[in-house]
């Protein structure tokens, strides 16, 4: 059951001290946002499992922003190393034989086109042969999200190729 006075404590609490949270938990992120996500996770934290401890509890409330802060910045620092990776091999990458048919030609020129997501979840699905399922799991997307690119990408493939033909 949910006690309405703990629920009126952390209101009151929140609103006294959140504007100065959220300027110290702009110090160590890089967005507006990320501060706002920093300060709440931080607080929910602090309220559900410091609050009852001993000492400041602004002291607990910044050290627990600032962890999470650091945390944030890991790993968005490592997806970033991630997409960035994968963006690099899949501008490098001979994707079939040099000698290859016209087909094979436009299509290789029609998947450069592509937006990073699009030419990532092609990668994984044709060659990594994943499913929805694993390609949402590995992108950190949902399958549905995952789905989407693909077809998306399948679409502006299907245009781009056809209107080589064309031509």
């Amino acid at each position: 059951m949910i006690d309405a006075h703990a629920d009126q404590d952390w209101r009151a609490w929140f609103a006294e001290h959140g504007a100065r949270l959220r300027l110290i938990a702009r110090q160590w992120t890089r967005s507006e946002a990320d501060a706002d996500d920093v300060v709440q996770e931080a607080f929910v934290r602090f309220w559900k499992h410091q609050r009852h401890l001993p000492g400041d509890p602004n002291a607990l409330v910044v050290t627990s922003i600032r962890r999470a802060a650091l945390d944030l910045l890991r790993r968005t620092d490592r997806r970033s190393g991630r997409e960035q990776a994968v963006a690099a091999e899949a501008e490098t990458m001979t994707w079939f034989e040099p000698e290859a048919d016209p087909c094979q030609q436009a299509l290789i020129q029609s998947l450069a086109l592509l937006s990073a997501e699009q030419r990532e979840v092609v990668v994984l699905k044709v060659w990594g042969e994943l499913t929805f399922d694993q390609i949402g799991e590995k992108l950190q997307v949902s399958p549905n999200t995952a789905a989407s690119r693909w077809r998306y990408a399948m679409e502006a493939l299907r245009k781009h190729i056809t209107a080589r033909a064309h031509d």
